[in-house]
């Protein structure tokens, strides 16, 4: 068994905090959802680190279009060192893409998954790259429905699609990260904790300080610069260089989900089997053959 990953850096740190330091000068690297929460302080971090970042938002990536993706990928040119898969939506009402896939499981996953798959020459082109995969612990609350993806037999919860979603992108990860490592392409998903100050929860009908689907136990809220500090880490840290194929939260590697506490990593988001066969089932559903 390999031995946890543990980092100075904790709850509190920010992302300026991990990356005192750090010099990303001449690297590349792309951050999806970066307008506005999260994802513009990540991409405000790795720039004030030195990295050339890209910031793609619905006006030139549309995660849930198949279409908007391979564009994105065709116009990217030349090598990429950092890839953060950070854009994401939470407790939709029902909707379905062009395709008929459920729209969170289409856009929090499949879309991601596209995309890295389409940019990973220009990440092994960079060599040591880092993608950096954005999950949840709502992942806890479900694991992926591979005989109900879309959500077709049964009644639709948002909050059941919201977690597939998350389990998801943790699964990518390990998959990712076993495929990969020989390219030099590390691939780590995280929890970034509970921030209410962004736009995730713009479809949440209760105010944010009360709504609570399964409990606070364990959880603090963060600001936006803590939230974006363990994506940053991953992204660019000397502290996890060579580390793929994990999850992390507060800027450590996450311990094993213990019921009633809202932290950790259910067993199921990292199980190699689940992970291989949602990388099958995704490449279909992308009609990739990478």
């Amino acid at each position: 068994m390999t031995a946890r990953i543990t980092t100075p850096f904790g709850a509190s740190s920010t992302a300026d905090d991990v990356l005192a330091g750090v010099d990303l000068t001449g690297r590349r690297a792309i951050v999806t959802g970066g307008a506005g929460g999260l994802g513009r302080e990540t991409a405000r971090a790795l720039a004030a680190a030195g990295a050339d970042v890209t910031i793609a938002v619905r006006t030139r990536l549309d995660l849930a279009d198949p279409a908007s993706v391979t564009d994105f990928v065709r116009n990217w040119s030349g090598p990429l060192h950092i890839l953060v898969n950070n854009a994401g939506i939470m407790a939709t009402p029902e909707q379905r893409t062009a395709e008929g896939r459920e729209l969170q499981f289409a856009t929090n996953h499949l879309g991601h998954f596209a995309l890295t798959l389409g940019l990973h020459d220009a990440l092994k082109a960079a060599g040591n790259a880092r993608v950096v995969v954005v999950s949840s612990v709502g992942h806890v609350n479900g694991p992926v429905r591979f005989d109900d993806l879309d959500f077709t037999k049964e009644p639709y919860d948002p909050w059941l699609a919201y977690a597939q979603s998350k389990t998801a992108n943790i699964l990518f990860a390990v998959e990712a990260a076993r495929r990969w490592a020989g390219d030099g392409i590390a691939v780590n998903a995280l929890n970034p904790g509970r921030i209410w100050q962004t736009n995730l929860g713009r479809h949440l009908e209760t105010p944010p300080q009360a709504f609570d689907p399964s409990g606070r136990t364990g959880v603090s809220e963060k600001s936006i610069a803590q939230g974006a500090a363990t994506s940053v880490l991953l992204a660019a840290s000397p502290l996890v260089e060579g580390v793929t194929g994990r999850y992390f939260e507060d800027c450590q590697e996450a311990e094993p989900f213990v019921p009633g506490i809202r932290r950790g990593i259910a067993p199921y988001a990292i199980d190699a089997d689940n992970a291989r066969h949602l990388w099958n089932v995704s490449l279909e559903l992308t009609r990739r053959r990478l």
